[in-house]
């Protein structure tokens, strides 16, 4: 039963990684932006002058193509890897409700933490108080001892 957990929580997060490449891969200037800022301060803004600060703008012109590129294969590689842990978990689940609601609870906590990493998204306190109620009915989910099968019925001649 450890085992379905750990691979329904592993499918949430790659849910969310392959969410979070989606969006850098089609946002609209974010990978770029990055790019510019990630350049100067590998170069430093000292002694920089005029002609090196375009030279730095023409290279992430063309440089944010390769970096979307790379996050669309991120994200069909880790839609992949997902489907892969969620099928597990759910063959080694005792239910599949108890697989499915995990890895959605795991998907909205990464989701929430990547996009707060990557793009400095903020949640407001609704978005919190529904994902407690959703973690909380999968405490109850987990915490609930599953029933006997119960015995097959003996049909009685006539």
């Amino acid at each position: 039963m450890f085992h379905g957990v750990f691979y329904a929580v592993l499918a949430g997060f790659l849910g969310a990684v392959a969410s979070s490449s989606a969006k850098l891969s089609l946002g609209a200037d974010y990978l770029k932006g990055v790019c510019e800022s990630g350049l100067r301060s590998w170069v430093g803004d000292e002694g920089l002058g005029r002609e090196e600060d375009e030279d730095e703008t023409t290279a992430c012109d063309w440089l944010h193509i390769p970096l979307r590129l790379l996050c669309g294969g991120l994200l069909f590689t880790c839609n992949a890897v997902m489907w892969t842990f969620f099928a597990k978990a759910l063959r080694y689940s005792s239910s599949s409700a108890r697989a499915t609601v995990t890895t959605t609870a795991s998907n909205f906590i990464s989701s929430a933490f990547l996009g707060q990493l990557i793009f400095g998204e903020t949640h407001a306190v609704l978005w919190w108080v529904g994902i407690s109620l959703t973690l909380s009915g999968l405490l109850v989910l987990h915490s609930a001892v599953p029933r006997a099968k119960d015995a097959p019925l003996v049909k009685k001649e006539q």
